[in-house]
């Protein structure tokens, strides 16, 4: 009977220490693989090669990430993408930004243009996450606005399921940055499957219509790129030292919100190794 007894006692003190060790965990949808690091190509003070790049991400145990470029990076974008598949790391997305001005139906400016080429060369499917130049906008009407978001979407999309990918908005200021109208030009476009990529970093002028936005997002978000947030900014700060972050992404839980989240490696003059860093530990203490 005593052999039982202690035998009961031992079982116990293992659930219990099994418990405290779940609890001490990090909530599991922010695990390094559950992250899309992002902005790490465009914003880097070392100007990593591809090949840096993709040691810098299996140094810090990231097998994913998303791809934002600027033209200094053509050259090297079909290597980088091949090298990455072969390290068996994946690219949950590329970045594309249009400029009206310069980029038309059936004629995009040749930085746009490439980036379908080298899609199609490489055999990359994945999301093609769309921002259009907010300047554009400012002199346009409402209807006019969404009449050219509408058509321009609409051929991007084309040329996308070609491919093999899909269209993300996402949400870099201006008219089309606002998540209402991004909602108009998704359901202009019924037989098109368009999502919605929403960073917490663009979110400042729209912080009071947060929690009514992003219930009706929910049903298109394909990522959510977290962000370190306070009122009065700055734009870009390590997630944890601001006083609202938590709070929106708790938002996110409690709506059972399923996707992606982006952790950022942004900051201009910075090294996205350590912002990368920075982040996590921060996100790891906020849960």
């Amino acid at each position: 009977m005593r052999i039982v007894k202690v035998f009961v006692l031992f079982c116990l003190m293992l659930i219990l220490l099994g418990c405290k060790s779940i609890s001490n965990k990090p909530h599991g949808r922010f695990q390094k693989e559950n992250l899309i690091p992002w902005s790490i190509v465009g914003f880097d003070v070392k100007e990593r090669s591809p090949k840096e790049r993709l040691e810098m991400l299996e140094r810090l145990g990231y097998k994913q990430y998303a791809y934002g470029n600027r033209p200094k990076h053509i050259p090297s974008m079909q290597q980088e993408w091949k090298m990455a598949k072969q390290k068996g790391i994946s690219i949950k997305a590329v970045w594309l930004y249009i400029n009206l001005n310069k980029d038309k139906v059936g004629q995009l400016k040749s930085e746009s243009e490439v980036l379908f080429e080298n899609l199609e060369a490489v055999g990359l499917q994945t999301q093609i996450w769309v921002g259009f130049q907010p300047e554009y906008f400012e002199n346009f009407s409402d209807e006019e606005a969404l009449l050219q978001s509408v058509k321009m979407i609409e051929y991007l999309s084309n040329r996308a399921q070609k491919l093999g990918c899909k269209i993300a908005l996402y949400n870099h200021g201006g008219w089309f940055g606002n998540p209402e109208n991004q909602l108009r030009i998704i359901k202009a476009l019924p037989n098109h499957d368009l999502g919605v990529i929403f960073n917490f970093h663009h979110a400042h002028d729209a912080l009071k219509t947060y929690s009514v936005n992003i219930k009706k997002l929910l049903p298109y978000l394909w990522c959510v790129n977290l962000n370190g947030m306070k009122a009065d900014g700055p734009k870009i700060i390590t997630i944890g030292e601001g006083d609202l972050e938590k709070g929106m992404i708790q938002q996110l839980i409690d709506l059972k919100y399923s996707g992606p989240f982006g952790i950022l490696g942004h900051v201009t003059g910075g090294d996205p190794e350590l912002i990368l860093e920075a982040n996590k530990e921060g996100l790891s203490k906020l849960f």
